[in-house]
């Protein structure tokens, strides 16, 4: 089949057929389809969608692409969770060790940045020496003896997806239910899991910007997830702010270690990271109900053995082992530090009630260089926004700290926060729906 009459057929509105969407991923897999290829492909699945069989077929066909884990010799539960993404997101840090805490097997196959949104796998990058594309081998090793392994996909792990994840960031193609649906799961269901909870955003920092639209991205992930025979819920969750207090990589890594060693909790990202760690280990059969399960979610994380556990895996993928106790000494400070403060206007209308336009947060970051415009750009895991004013803002703190290379942009990424500010309304809840 030619690439382009598969592309052309998608552009037209016609269906796909499963032998069509394998042979394109076939070719986006071993280099046949090009770049321009997979660009336009992705834009004609944006405009005019795939059904449910088609998605599932485009699913199905990335998995494929490459291995498929088995982790049937570990005789437990082997669960995971996955975020659509948002700002200052980094829940998958703390959870993957409360997970292995609670007897749990989290192989977790993250992703990178995708639009305005911040990605696992670069936080971890911000860690000198930390693996996050070891080989298979590594891998099952670390989740064996530790318990939980956050990586990127390696080689042979879902490789079309890789590809295709690449040129999505950078094509306007990124808000896409098909695309986003087959990206998540093809990576899920070569991890070779039992269980799934999908932490699916709604908001202005998130993908999905109204719950329809979350609704809708949710069902697609858990009817094509457990139609694929994954046990899958799904959870909508507020991104109308910053999760953590913390916006970029680096500034992420550390804001999670505060979390984990109990020195700064912001009760929003804790009721979000306690309330999927429930889910994870009911799915997994570690819990006999969800009361059940939240409680020993947050006896793992009082305790300090989620801690000590994230310090494992950091050491066992060549961090550092002292990097629990001391990450600033690793994470690295850009030289420009600037305190932005708002304006009369901005303190008097949004005092107690301060609510962001967070993709511009998220834009903000990738202005200071925290972030991509192509696929081959590097990213500077220092840089970043700190202590993120809260929904209860006094009117009167600064809204945030700038971590920033140069002062250029720094200038670009104070102009987006300011710009950014908003009246908020009564604090939403932490999770908002289940579905599944």
């Amino acid at each position: 089949m030619l690439p382009q009459e598969t592309i052309r057929q998608k552009r037209d509105r016609g269906k796909l057929s499963r032998a069509e969407i394998t042979e394109f991923i076939t070719g986006v897999t071993d280099g046949r389809v090009t770049e321009g290829q997979i660009a336009a492909f992705a834009m004609a699945v944006f405009l005019n969608g795939m059904d449910r069989e088609e998605t599932v077929d485009l699913t199905l066909a990335m998995r494929d692409s490459g291995a498929v884990l088995d982790w049937s010799e570990l005789g437990g539960a082997v669960v995971d969770k996955h975020s659509t993404g948002g700002v200052g997101d980094n829940i998958s840090l703390m959870l993957a060790p409360a997970i292995a805490v609670c007897g749990g097997f989290v192989p977790m196959i993250s992703g990178r940045g995708l639009g305005h949104t911040g990605g696992t796998l670069d936080k971890f990058d911000a860690i000198p020496g930390y693996t996050t594309q070891p080989d298979n081998a590594l891998f099952g090793k670390v989740v064996r003896e530790v318990g939980c392994a956050i990586i990127g996909q390696t080689a042979d792990l879902a490789p079309a997806d890789k590809r295709m994840y690449a040129i999505r960031d950078v094509t306007a193609t990124v808000e896409c239910v098909p695309l986003i649906t087959g990206s998540i799961l093809s990576k899920k269901l070569a991890a070779g899991l039992k269980g799934l909870v999908l932490d699916v955003k709604i908001g202005s920092g998130a993908f999905a910007t109204t719950m329809a639209e979350a609704r809708e991205l949710a069902t697609s992930l858990v009817e094509v997830a457990n139609g694929a025979g994954l046990k899958t819920t799904a959870l909508l969750t507020d991104m109308d702010h910053p999760l953590a207090n913390a916006a970029g990589n680096g500034v992420e890594v550390a804001n999670a270690v505060d979390f984990l060693k109990g020195r700064n909790v912001d009760r929003h990202q804790w009721k979000i990271t306690v309330a999927l760690g429930a889910e994870m280990l009911v799915s997994g059969g570690l819990a006999a109900n969800l009361d059940d399960a939240s409680d020993r979610m947050e006896e793992a994380f009082k305790s300090g053995r989620a801690a000590e556990k994230f310090g494992q895996m950091v050491a066992a993928l060549g961090g550092p082992a002292d990097f629990v106790d001391r990450p600033a000494s690793y994470l690295g400070t850009p030289p420009v530090r600037r305190t932005i403060v708002a304006s009369a206007e901005q303190s008097t209308n949004c005092k107690g009630r301060l609510a962001f336009d967070t993709r511009q947060v998220g834009l903000a970051v990738i202005e200071l260089g925290g972030g991509r415009t192509r696929p081959q750009d590097r990213i500077d895991h220092a840089v970043g926004l700190t202590n993120i004013a809260r929904r209860d803002w006094d009117g009167e703190t600064p809204i945030c700290q700038i971590l920033a290379r140069d002062e250029a942009s720094a200038d670009r990424a104070e102009k987006r926060i300011l710009g950014a500010i908003r009246q908020g309304h009564e604090a939403p809840l932490a999770v908002l729906e289940r579905i599944g």
